[in-house]
Parts: C-alpha cells; sequence; structure tokens
C-alpha cells in the first residue's frame, strides 16, 4: 500500500469508527436480475389471452401451462415435460398445440406435408387421409392438430408465440447483462491491481 493510500485509509478508519474499510453490497430493487420476477405473471396474461379466444383441448391450469412453456422453451422434449408436469406425452403434445407451440420436428411427417394439407382443404375425412397417406388415423390426427395449429398462429400473425419469445428472451438477456456487466466491472476495478496487498 502506498503512503497516499495509508493515509485516506487511517482518516477513513478515525472518521467512521469502523475497523475496515470495504462493505459487502445488497441487490438494489430495480436492477437487472429483478426484471425476472414479472415473467410468469406475463405468461399466465398471454396464456388467458389464448384461451378466450381458442378452445383448449387439454385441462391443465394456467400455472401448469406456464410451467410446460417454460420447459418448452428450455428445449425438454415433450416425454420430459410429461414427467415433469405428471401427465401423458399426448397432453403435452395437445398442450403445445393450443398454445402455438410447434416445433421443427412436428413437420417431419412420414408423408408430403404440402399435399396433406392441401387435401385438408378439401375436408376429407380422417378415414380417407389415412387411406390415402397410408398411415394410421392417429398419424393423420397428429398431423391435422399441427396444421391447424400452424394456420391459427399465421392468422394471429404468430401474435403468441411472438410474445412467448419477447418474455422469455427478455429474462434470458437480462441474465446474460448482468452477467456480463459484473464481469466488465470486476475487470476495470482490479485492472492494474497487485494482488498480495491487504490492509
Amino acid at each position: 500500500m502506498d503512503e497516499k493510500t495509508e493515509e485516506l485509509r487511517d482518516i477513513f478508519i478515525d472518521v467512521t469508527d469502523e475497523d475496515t474499510v470495504t462493505e459487502s453490497q445488497e441487490e438494489t430493487p430495480g436492477s437487472l436480475t429483478g426484471q425476472d420476477e414479472g415473467k410468469r405473471d406475463r405468461l399466465e396474461s398471454v396464456i388467458a389471452s389464448m384461451r378466450d379466444r381458442y378452445e383448449f383441448e387439454v385441462d391443465l391450469s394456467d400455472e401448469a401451462l406456464v410451467d410446460l412453456v417454460e420447459l418448452f422453451y428450455d428445449e425438454e422434449s415433450d416425454a420430459e415435460i410429461a414427467r415433469q408436469l405428471d401427465i401423458s406425452r399426448k397432453a403435452v403434445f395437445r398442450a403445445r398445440m393450443n398454445l402455438h407451440l410447434v416445433r421443427d420436428r412436428d413437420r417431419d411427417a412420414p408423408f408430403d406435408l404440402a399435399e396433406f394439407r392441401e387435401r385438408l382443404t378439401e375436408d376429407a375425412s380422417t378415414a380417407d387421409l389415412a387411406d390415402a397417406f397410408d398411415v394410421s388415423e392417429s398419424t393423420v390426427r397428429r398431423y391435422r392438430r399441427v396444421v391447424r395449429t400452424e394456420n391459427r398462429s399465421r392468422q394471429a400473425n404468430d401474435r403468441y408465440r411472438d410474445e412467448f419469445d419477447t418474455i422469455l428472451a427478455d429474462g434470458g438477456l437480462a441474465t446474460n447483462m448482468t452477467e456480463d456487466i459484473q464481469e466488465d466491472g470486476l475487470d476495470d476495478a482490479t485492472e492494474g491491481m497487485e494482488t498480495d496487498v491487504s490492509f
């Protein structure tokens, strides 16, 4: 410690009657890390809006649906979501369709999906479609739900999916920004300091 620093330390101790010149800092309200607190409320609001507009096939509470959305954005599989929510994989799939949460692999049909979409506009029956595409009726019902969900999402200008994206991306951005700020601040504060200095 140089002479000037030692003088300042002595003055501080004299004035404050404290033996140390450092104090732990507490997080203050309004920090970036606090932005995550209202995330679930915002997700519930979007889900409530979707309930008003669409008929949900699966009877799950808004709280369970919020959990499902968060797990979906954490890239958990339907099997893992089903395990965590203690429901069937079929219920997870149907709930995702209710919430316009279509995965890329949901479009991996064992037939030409564009042709399937075209046939759906002709009001073909499930049995006729199963025969035409040589698949089971349950497979037809699954991809009918995927197509219907994509159509509904497009009709809503992908609004609900965009809202989920924004809410959950905001939380991640806040966390990342906080980590970056903390690291940068620590780097700035310790730059050029000697590591073996003690009071």
